[in-house]
């Protein structure tokens, strides 16, 4: 019961780890708000288990609506401790392919959505001078590969943006951290591999670049998660915790 009384946002919290990271939010007593672009089924599954969860449509693109979205947060729950920012989207392909379109709605998804729901999250947190937010950025922000350029510039940009804002607001008693997960084995992962030739092929290759030898969980990830919302990594901000099964280190 790690977060008990505490009151978690989790953007992109319908599927893959942003899913994950709400069940275990709740098991650990959290109350959660999830936000996604469509409804799914997290919030009521964590209240079929007994936890506390609520579900407010969001497209975090916007900041009219994430204003609403952390509005809406704190008057349903009274407070905002927590927030992970976990939306995100992949776009496969060469670069000289990439139209300006696809471009913004990845940079406008992956990396412009956690600077709008942390510049409405913040007032709130600086108010009550304690928080954390937890970024997930990606082994992909670290090191590259081909065809995921616009991805991975967005989750570089996540990691400087973890470490600018912990700058900013450790003064204000508030935490700011990120996760680089390597492959998971979410809908993510899967969308991507269907861009090979052979998918399976691909994930055979992917799971060879992982010393570990697999891919990973998305539940694995949301405990690196919890480390970095909870008091025990209270020392712990503008870190870059790095989680990808060795991905970064060949």
């Amino acid at each position: 019961m790690e977060l008990e009384g505490k009151v978690a946002l989790v953007t992109g919290g319908n599927s893959g780890i942003g899913r994950a990271v709400a069940e275990l939010f709740a098991r650990e007593k959290a109350k959660v708000v999830i936000a996604d672009i469509k409804r799914g089924e997290t919030a009521r599954a964590i209240e079929q288990q007994g936890g506390v969860a609520t579900f407010i449509p969001a497209d975090v693109r916007d900041d009219s609506r994430v204003k609403r979205l952390v509005d809406g947060c704190v008057k349903k729950y009274g407070t905002l401790d927590i927030v992970c920012n976990n939306a995100g989207i992949e776009l496969v392909g060469p670069l000289v392919e990439t139209t300006e379109e696809e471009w913004d709605r990845v940079v406008d998804t992956n990396l412009k959505s956690v600077f709008l729901v942390s510049r409405h999250a913040l007032p709130y947190m600086i108010e009550r001078r304690r928080g954390a937010i937890v970024n997930i950025a990606s082994q992909l922000g670290i090191v590259a590969m081909e065809n995921l350029a616009a991805y991975s510039a967005t989750k570089a940009g996540v990691i400087l943006l973890t470490k600018a804002m912990a700058l900013e607001h450790a003064k204000d008693g508030i935490r700011v951290n990120c996760v680089c997960p390597g492959a998971i084995d979410t809908p993510l992962t899967d969308r991507i591999l269907r861009h090979q030739q052979d998918p399976k092929k691909g994930r055979k290759t992917l799971i060879a670049k992982h010393p570990i030898g697999r891919l990973g969980r998305p539940e694995e990830i949301a405990q690196a998660v919890l480390f970095l919302a909870s008091e025990r990594s209270s020392f712990a901000t503008g870190a870059a915790l790095v989680v990808d099964g060795g991905y970064s280190i060949c």
